[in-house]
This record gives structure tokens, sequence and C-alpha cells, in this order.
């Protein structure tokens, strides 16, 4: 049997990596074939039940359904529609397409991104500012039907919404949440309920860290988009001595860096302190020329505003206090608050 010569290796390898760049663009061709073939299914779905509601919708305002079936007008069209059709018409999937039209009357305001299994969930929101901030939302950000509920579970238009004022609810409502300065990605609280951590149980900042680090996937939703994990225990040499901040990530959106210190209970006037000459090490030491100011967040269970307030004062670098929480907020008490916000009370 002969051997290959080195031309003949040669020729053999450059036959393999052709192959190879075949299947990877046969591969390529296909995955968005069957992506453009899901989303044309999907927006079909989409919008046949969106005209199922408009003429459930129309017949009940034309009276007839008072008239000929009553209140059981939805029960009578789940035993007839499942008869001739099969399987997807029961009362309660009628009743959300139903819903659904009410919801989203203009059918040009319906996005091509969101399935219905999206919409099933932001039809569940009280408020029409509700619905536009998670309908944008999940359009800016890709979510799943999975980050889309953890999302309206753990609150986050009412926590962003009262950390601006009135004019800004309404453009995040319309628009979602535009990322273009810092302030954009703080939030107050932070809700770290996915760690698992009991309000009532004692840990230390070190075990926070480590559950967030097992989580990051998870924490980065919380923090928003165009966020890369850098590390923990980030080592700064600052003289003769040495300091760690807790956690490290890069902004891609903001192009900066972003800095975290993480405090189990109230945060104090020196974390602040602290966490303003981590800023200055990074905007000297690490950041490259085209790098943005970085950003520092001290996160803590507790503050004291008018402490923080004073900390804060003649600081310029961007530095933000925020609380977080190890348990999901009260829909009751945040929509209060945003009710007085909306209202000018």
């Amino acid at each position: 049997m002969k051997k290959k010569t080195g031309k003949g290796i040669e020729i053999a390898q450059a036959q393999s990596n052709g192959y190879k760049n075949l299947v990877t663009q046969i591969g390529s061709l296909l995955v968005e074939s069957r992506k453009q073939v899901f989303q044309a299914v999907n927006t079909t779905l989409v919008n046949t039940y969106w005209q199922i509601g408009r003429h459930i919708v129309e017949y009940e305002q034309d009276g007839n359904a008072k008239a000929q079936y009553g209140a059981e007008l939805l029960d009578n069209l789940a035993k007839d529609l499942t008869a001739q059709f099969g399987k997807g018409f029961s009362r309660s999937n009628l009743f959300q397409v139903r819903l659904f039209y009410l919801k989203f009357p203009k059918i040009q305001t319906l996005s091509g991104k969101l399935t219905w299994s999206h919409y099933t969930e932001i039809i569940k929101a009280n408020s029409d500012l509700e619905i536009g901030f998670y309908t944008k939302q999940c359009e800016n950000e890709n979510w799943s039907v999975r980050e889309l509920k953890r999302q309206m579970k753990s609150l986050l238009f009412h926590r962003i919404a009262l950390s601006k004022d009135k004019k800004s609810v309404l453009e995040i409502s319309k628009q979602g949440i535009q990322t273009q300065k810092p302030e954009d990605i703080v939030k107050d609280p932070y809700v770290l309920e996915f760690l698992g951590v009991n309000e009532d149980q004692k840990y230390l900042e070190g075990d926070i860290e480590e559950k967030v680090v097992a989580n990051l996937q998870t924490f980065l939703l919380e923090f928003g988009k165009g966020f890369a994990f850098i590390g923990r225990q980030y080592k700064m040499q600052i003289g003769a001595r040495q300091f760690k901040v807790d956690l490290v990530f890069y902004n891609y959106n903001l192009k900066c860096f972003v800095l975290i210190d993480l405090k189990r209970g109230e945060i104090e006037h020196y974390d602040v302190g602290q966490m303003n000459m981590y800023l200055n090490f990074f905007k000297k030491e690490v950041c490259a020329q085209d790098d943005n100011p970085p950003i520092g967040i001290v996160l803590g269970a507790y503050k004291d505003q008018l402490l923080m307030e004073y900390a804060m004062q003649g600081i310029e670098n961007n530095l933000f206090v925020s609380k977080y929480q190890l348990y999901l907020p009260k829909r009751e008490e945040l929509q209060g608050e945003l009710e007085k916000l909306l209202s000018g009370k």
C-alpha cells in the first residue's frame, strides 16, 4: 500500500476542509430556512387567533351573544369548534383569544418576533402601560417565554417605572428600555429571588456572590441586555495595598466596565467612597482608550436615603447605590406607588 506524499496529504486535507465547509454552509441554510418557516407559521397562528378574537368580540358587541347564547357563548363555541376542528379550542383558549384581541385591538401592533405563548403571558398584565412595555422588551431583548415570565413575576415594569418621572414611564411603555446612558441599567430594588436564599437565613456576602456566579444567566437577565461576565473578586493593586471588587462585567451597549459590590446588610458611607476609588482605578489602569467611563453599583439589603444623599454628593463618577431583595415584591405595594407617580399626587 502506497504511503501518501506530503503533497498528497495536503490535497486530502484540503478536500476534507472543503467538505466540512460544504456541510457547514448547508447546515446554515437549513437552520435559517427552518427559522423562517417557524416565523411564518407563528405569524399566521397569531394573526388567525387575533381574527378569531375580533369575530367573537364583534358578535358580542352586536348584541347577538345576549340574544342567543348569553354567558354560555364561549362554552358553545368551544364545543362546536372542537367537534369540527379538533383540539385547541377549549373554553380557556377561546377566552385568551378574545382577551388577546381586546388588549391588542390594532393588528398592526402585533410583532412577528413574539409567539402566541409570549402573548398569552403578556395579556395577563393589569394595564396597557405594562402590556406595551413587556411587548417591546420581548422584541428588544429576544426574551424566551420563560424569561418573560420571570420578568413579569418580578414586576420589572413597576421597579423601573418607579425610578423615573411620569413622562419617562410613558416612553418606556411604548419603546421599552433604551440603554443609552448609565442610569438605564440601574434598578432599585434588584430582585434576586432566584438565588434561593431565605430572607431569615444567615448568610455572608461571599455566599450571595457564589450564588450569583452559579446563577449567572438569570442574574444577567435581571441586569438587562449587553452584559458580559469578566470575573469575581477582581484584584486591584493600589500602592502597597491590594483591593478586590466582588463582580466585574462589561456592557457592550454602553461600552464600559460595570463594577458591583455586594453588601449583606446596610450600605455605609464608606462603601460609597471605596467604590468611587475602584472607579478611579479602572479609569486610569483598566479601561481602554475608546471605553466609556466605568459604572459602579453598590448593592445592599438596606440603605439610609439621607446618608446616601450626603455620601454621594460631589462624586462625578457613574456611581449608584441600590437595594436588593431576596424575595419577589408585592404587586399591591408597587402598584399603589406607581399610581401615585402617574397621578402626580
